[in-house]
């Protein structure tokens, strides 16, 4: 669903006000389908079972409340666990069944909510990288110190970002279509700087500084390897076509 209306919003080309709630709408409308997919099949099980199965609160006609909509109505204030008591299961395994579809929407509940929080913090950590970059890239080129231990550090500690990245990717997939509305926050715009400090660092004369770009630069081809596979689905393995892929496929729903 996450990439259909990421496609969606490409073939439109609704702009940057589109693309930036195509991430946190996808999210709305994969939580509204888990919990839509329940309420239905716990509807067709307690359907068949109305009114027989059930008891009915003084004000209700249990023959004018047998029908799809009030097992519907039923399903939804059991996954809701609010508990009118309007109908009440009195069939031995529908008391059973009843109070099983209520912890279940409580465990789906908690699943969305916890989705959700782990998506976000992904979503972060992908802006910080590209606003470190950003900011590095403005401080101008460090060629120059390539020699230096702080380099060395400096290629290192990117390189572990950049893994971050991947990681985030591979397992919160959701992260890759939240948009970033400025270059200095999208890594699309910013890595191939980051390529281009891991090509530097392979000409310094230190060793620790050549580790450091190798480390970078192999990083780098694990993530294209990821948002090729993942998203991008390129025939190519080339690491260079895949970046440029990546920042084009941010770019063209901007416009």
């Amino acid at each position: 669903m996450t990439t259909g209306l990421w496609w969606l919003v490409g073939r439109i080309g609704t702009g940057g006000r589109g693309v930036s709630v195509a991430g946190p709408l996808a999210l709305v409308l994969v939580a509204a389908l888990w919990t839509l997919t329940m309420i239905l099949g716990w509807a067709l099980i307690y359907w068949p079972h109305l009114p027989g199965g059930f008891s009915y609160s003084s004000d209700l006609d249990p023959t004018q409340r047998a029908d799809f909509l009030d097992a519907l109505y039923l399903s939804a204030v059991t996954v809701a666990t609010l508990g009118f008591g309007d109908i009440v299961p009195t069939g031995g395994w529908l008391r059973i069944a009843v109070p099983l579809e209520a912890l279940i929407g409580f465990a789906l509940l908690t699943a969305v909510v916890s989705w959700i929080s782990q998506v976000y913090p992904a979503v972060t950590r992908r802006r910080t990288l590209a606003l470190r970059l950003s900011a590095l890239r403005r401080a101008g080129r460090p060629a120059d110190r390539f020699g230096s231990t702080m380099t060395s550090s400096l290629l290192t500690s990117l390189a572990t970002d950049v893994i971050q990245v991947r990681v985030d990717l591979t397992q919160h997939a959701e992260a890759y279509y939240f948009h970033d509305a400025e270059d200095e926050m999208s890594l699309a715009a910013m890595v191939d700087y980051a390529a281009d400090l891991a090509v530097q660092g392979q000409t310094s004369p230190s060793v620790e500084v050549r580790t450091g770009a190798a480390l970078l630069g192999r990083a780098l081809e694990d993530l294209t390897t990821v948002l090729n596979r993942e998203f991008l689905r390129l025939d190519t393995d080339d690491a260079t076509t895949i970046l440029h892929a990546y920042a084009a496929d941010r770019v063209r729903r901007l416009s």
